[in-house]
């Protein structure tokens, strides 16, 4: 249970930290400096932010970044026509980009379970219609990386 709630932080904070290098333009180790340093497992503002399992939010984070193109065509072309990824709210956008990355990438976590941790990660930033295109999107991808996972529970 305490790996779940640490994969759950890490996230959450690779969320929001490619938001922070979206909109500052921050280097990656910048923001691993940071982030280790200052945000995960410490209080800021009166809200106490969760451990993370920081191998996995490092690997969240470089595994974008590295993959960062075709990650972002890929998600281009689940989203709805009309609205390219570059239209989409920054932390919605690194949201989906977390999520595509673990879609693509890390097979040894279940689609669903990344689905839902994003969808999760959308509810604590977005409302109920927001979170529901997280879900779509994701969905969407998922049966694409993952044709054989959703296939095998049909």
């Amino acid at each position: 249970m305490a790996r779940a709630i640490e994969r759950s932080a890490a996230r959450l904070a690779a969320v929001q930290a490619l938001y922070q290098m979206d909109v500052t333009g921050k280097t990656l180790p910048d923001i691993f400096e940071e982030f280790e340093t200052f945000w995960i497992g410490h209080e800021i503002e009166g809200d106490q932010y969760n451990n993370a399992e920081l191998a996995f939010f490092r690997d969240i984070l470089s595994g974008v970044l590295a993959d960062q193109g075709p990650l972002d065509r890929a998600i281009d072309a689940t989203l709805i026509d009309g609205w390219p990824l570059a239209r989409v709210d920054s932390v919605m956008r690194a949201t989906l980009r977390g999520g595509a990355y673990e879609l693509k990438k890390r097979k040894d976590v279940p689609a669903r379970v990344i689905i839902k941790e994003y969808v999760d990660v959308a509810g604590a930033f977005f409302g109920p219609d927001e979170s529901g295109m997280i879900n779509a999107v994701l969905d969407g991808m998922a049966r694409q990386f993952r044709a054989d996972e959703f296939a095998a529970q049909a």
